[in-house]
């Protein structure tokens, strides 16, 4: 599979883009010299880019993400640093370069795969089935139409094309199975013992000492940067509109969608798709052609589901005769669409042309709808009336309040005496965020952006939520600061003791180990230290009752010779050891694990090792493209 997919990526495709690329540069390439143009990417990945918003979105979403999974634990200073920016950024290259693959490789999303994708989401379902509807409320809600939001689930699906193509050829054998299995499942029979903390060899800690230890590790002493903001808010809750709708502009919007308020008609579809390539030839064309021709002219509704099995290229629906099931206006594509609303009931069309290919298709039923009386949907249209002017104003202030703080991106006066909006301010807070609107993961990128902290201007619009938006600038700075000695002295003087400790411990723990591997015995050891000596037998990697470092260094201990145990010792917490004995390993016992667990385990080897290929052939990628990087601008 990789193989092949590295052929491709060669000869007449690279061809043809190099054309392309000669005919545009001869008749466009003049209009450089008169046209300037600010970059603003933080990757070029040939003639695809990764945006500072779009890099920027990204760390935000997973820096949400994470604070919401590990709350009190969470680190946003991870955040700032240049590895982890770095990694974040090679994520977002290799999405680039597998959508480049897929143009150079021919590879597009089907309609039929969008259509089954956004069918089965539960936010456009009703009882557990797709509803036209409340697909179209949906968007309405969201300001999106019907062909931006099958754009954007597109656009999610390609990405995922290749890592699926090549996940599904890899190759997992029972053998690669059974010898995961046999170590997952090993158990083994354990001993341990944990060490009392001994006393720090010196317990005196010098002025002198905790000065060095403050030089070496300053950076461990730290205030950290900080900053306060002014900013002006639009909130569309806080907007009212000066009138109300009147019942007959409430009757006209309801004659307008009126499709809204009932079922529309339905129609049940069976098809036989014939596939034309993306970069078909006027041959390859005219075969499909005449084949779909052929297949129209010969079907019946008797055999049409006998012809689909055994011809369609819809690999969703061949397996069902090319059942589509029961289909609503604006679902499919617009050419489908249209055939299908035009035939009636047992018809078959003559060849529909669509991106996919030709359709034949079979209309086997029809199911009219029935609309709702104005009166029982009025107080909708009120509210949807209602939030649509809110949304306007909103929309209207906020495009103000984004050209007057651009107008004047010194201060936020001039826009907030305009707009009648009031300049508030937020308490200093860090890179991990603070209160307020500070909590927003989009304000604290905008303070920290090089715009607003170091250039001094107002930032651009910053979206909250759908119609609440702010304007921020800077208000106070803190650099981050050395914390004085005289501050962090107790804390000094405890962490060089702890590492006294740990060290005294580790020297205890090493010679311990040495004695039990020359023949001492574990349970005369264990007592001279006032220590018991704890016993597991056939522990599991997934063991309760046991310290979860004793258990990996358990299982990480080589296998123990016929009658002698291995030795370890492995460090706990804050400065403790333990020592470990592994007396015997038993192998897993295959023949219980059940065929729906292996099953199981089998998805999970093919998705990891498809992992592995994807991201080798992604290596494989980058080692042909040119990629420019732009580090000032992560």
């Amino acid at each position: 599979m990789l193989q092949s997919l590295r052929d491709k990526m060669q000869g007449w495709p690279a061809r043809i883009v190099l054309a392309i690329a000669v005919f545009a540069m001869s008749f466009f390439g003049i209009e450089g010299y008169f046209s300037s143009h600010v970059e603003d990417f933080v990757a070029k990945v040939g003639k695809r880019e990764v945006s500072q918003q779009q890099f920027q979105d990204t760390i935000n979403r997973i820096r949400q993400q994470q604070r919401q999974q590990l709350g009190d634990q969470f680190d946003a200073s991870v955040f700032d640093k240049p590895e982890f920016k770095q990694q974040i950024l090679d994520e977002l290259i290799g999405q680039q370069l597998l959508l480049q693959a897929n143009d150079d490789l021919g590879m597009r999303v089907s309609d039929q795969s969008l259509r089954d994708t956004i069918a089965g989401m539960p936010a456009f379902q009703v009882d557990g089935k797709f509803n036209a509807d409340m697909y179209r409320a949906q968007l309405a809600s969201a300001g999106m139409t019907p062909d931006m939001y099958q754009s954007s689930v597109r656009t999610s699906l390609e990405g995922s094309l290749l890592p699926d193509a090549i996940s599904g050829s890899t190759i997992v054998t029972p053998a690669d199975v059974d010898r995961y299995l046999d170590i997952k499942l090993q158990r083994r029979d354990i001993r341990y013992f944990v060490l009392p903390k001994p006393a720090p060899a010196d317990s005196q800690v010098t002025d002198a000492q905790v000065q060095d230890y403050y030089k070496a590790h300053q950076a461990d002493f730290m205030n950290p940067e900080q900053v306060s903001l002014k900013y002006i808010e639009v909130n569309g809750a806080d907007l009212k509109a000066e009138t109300q709708p009147t019942d007959d502009e409430l009757k006209k919007r309801y004659q307008d969608e009126i499709s809204r308020f009932g079922m529309p008609e339905e129609r049940e579809v069976s098809h036989i798709l014939i596939n034309v390539p993306k970069n078909a030839t006027p041959a390859q064309q005219k075969a499909a052609l005449e084949k779909a021709d052929k297949i129209a002219a010969e079907a019946t509704p008797a055999d049409f589901a006998k012809l689909a099995q055994q011809d369609s290229d819809d690999l969703g629906s061949k397996l069902q005769g090319g059942d589509l099931g029961w289909l609503q206006k604006g679902v499919t594509n617009a050419a489908f669409d249209a055939a299908m609303f035009s035939m009636q009931k047992g018809q078959i069309s003559k060849p529909v042309l669509s991106d996919e290919g030709y359709h034949i298709i079979y209309l086997r039923d029809v199911r009219s709808g029935q609309t709702k009386p104005f009166a029982e949907v009025r107080d909708q249209l009120l509210k949807e009336a209602t939030t649509s002017d809110r949304d306007r104003l909103y929309n209207d202030t906020a495009g103000k309040m984004t050209d007057l703080t651009s107008q004047n991106p010194g201060s936020l006066e001039p826009a907030a005496q305009a707009l009648n909006l009031q300049v508030k301010e937020t308490p200093l807070f860090g890179h991990e965020g603070g209160q307020g609107i500070a909590a927003n993961p989009k304000v604290v990128a905008a303070a920290f952006s090089n715009d607003v902290l170091v250039a001094g201007n107002n930032s651009s619009l910053v979206n909250l939520d759908k119609t609440d938006s702010v304007v921020v600038r800077m208000n106070k700075h803190v650099s981050a600061s050395p914390k004085s000695i005289v501050e962090v002295h107790d804390a000094i003087v405890q962490k060089i003791l702890d590492e006294r400790v740990t060290e005294a411990a580790q020297q205890k723990a090493n010679v311990l180990v040495q004695r039990l591997s020359k023949g001492e015995d574990m349970g005369d050891l264990a007592k001279a230290e006032h220590a018991n000596v704890q016993t597991v037998t056939q522990a599991e990697r997934v063991q309760q009752g046991v310290p979860p470092p004793v258990l990996d260094q358990a299982f990480k201990t080589p296998h123990p010779d016929s009658g002698k145990a291995s030795y370890a010792d492995v460090a706990l917490d804050k400065g403790s050891y333990a020592i470990v004995a592994v007396d015997k390993v038993e192998a897993a016992d295959l023949s219980k694990m059940s065929a729906d667990d292996r099953e199981q385990l089998y998805r999970q080897m093919m998705q990891a090792y498809g992992g592995m290929e994807t991201q080798g052939f992604v290596d494989m990628l980058k080692g042909k493209a040119k990629i420019e990087i732009a580090k000032d601008r992560m």
